[in-house]
């Protein structure tokens, strides 16, 4: 008998790499612009929790600080079960009238208003911020280019427990049909007005 053709997990360590996708310049018109702030909260961003996330807060926090003054619409969400408001960063607590969305899961368009939230307020591009990269960015991220925002991903501006998730979810956007024609990589510093 012939012998059985070996599985991905067989052949997990004779994997290579892909080269990286490029980072591009973004000019946003802050308009048409909102900022999905997810899950930034003290429960799954520390130091001691994910030393990545608590990394990037800083450049996060002037990202959405310089939005918010363009007049951007920024969201927030929170992803542990039972988590609200007050359970996001001070660094990036909510301005009065912003939403925060409940935790929903990876994708944040599922069981809420998210989409017609932003088609009702001329929205056309998302800016896909978050932790737990490979959750909440890439899921969130694909559902909204798969809906025809234009999506735009800083990956300093995404974290994970460590560096493969968020390698992949970078990877996955950059490369997956329909998702990535929609779907620009940047980083934080490279986003202009």
């Amino acid at each position: 008998l012939p012998a059985a053709a070996q599985t991905i997990v067989d052949e997990w360590a004779a994997a290579k790499l892909p080269a990286p996708p490029p980072l591009k310049p973004v000019t946003i018109d802050p308009k048409e612009t909102a900022l999905l702030v997810m899950d930034f909260t003290n429960q799954t961003c520390s130091a001691q929790r994910r030393p990545r996330c608590a990394a990037s807060v800083g450049k996060v926090q002037k990202l959405v600080a310089d939005a918010r003054a363009k007049g951007a619409v920024i969201i927030y969400s929170v992803a542990v079960p039972g988590s609200t408001a007050p359970d996001i960063l001070k660094e990036l607590t909510p301005a009065a009238g912003e939403q925060v969305l409940p935790p929903l899961g990876p994708d944040k368009f599922i069981n809420s208003e998210l989409e017609k939230t932003l088609k009702d307020k001329g929205i056309k591009t998302v800016i896909a911020l978050g932790t737990q990269a490979q959750t909440s960015v890439l899921h969130t991220a694909g559902a909204a280019a798969l809906r025809g925002f234009k999506v735009v991903v800083p990956v300093d501006g995404m974290s994970s427990d460590d560096l493969f998730p968020e390698l992949y979810t970078a990877w996955h956007l950059a490369n997956a049909a329909r998702i990535m024609n929609q779907v620009t990589l940047t980083k934080l510093e490279l986003v202009g007005y």
